[in-house]
């Protein structure tokens, strides 16, 4: 599974921004598609996630203010962020939880990261 990120950049606090996430795959089923980030020096977490049942996880810390959405036909994830804060600077990160149908088995594929800076 290839993943392409693309709408980082930089935003003033209390802006917006989209981040878009196409995944191209072939013997591949996608399971779920979502976002992380990973601020300098902290671990890679969680920003939101959607099943293939169309559920989406959020973090606590963004919760009402990023708005995941996927749209299966093309299989694109976005994010949609509002209400940016300077603690939201970070690298995000395209994530898929993929199975390989022809050993049946499930792995995680990375996006390469855009960069989501917020000036206070």
């Amino acid at each position: 599974v290839q993943l392409q990120a693309s709408g980082g950049g930089l935003v003033q606090a209390g802006g917006s921004l989209r981040l878009s996430c196409a995944a191209s795959e072939s013997s591949f089923i996608i399971s779920s598609l979502g976002w992380y980030r990973q601020a300098p020096g902290e671990e890679r977490e969680l920003v939101a996630d959607i099943t293939a049942g169309r559920n989406t996880v959020y973090a606590d810390s963004v919760k009402g203010r990023f708005t995941a959405s996927r749209d299966g036909a093309k299989n694109t994830v976005y994010l949609q962020m509002n209400s940016l804060k300077p603690e939201d600077t970070a690298v995000y990160f395209c994530h898929a939880r993929a199975m390989e149908m022809t050993t049946m088995t499930f792995n995680d594929y990375w996006g390469q990261g855009t960069q989501v800076t917020v000036s206070s």
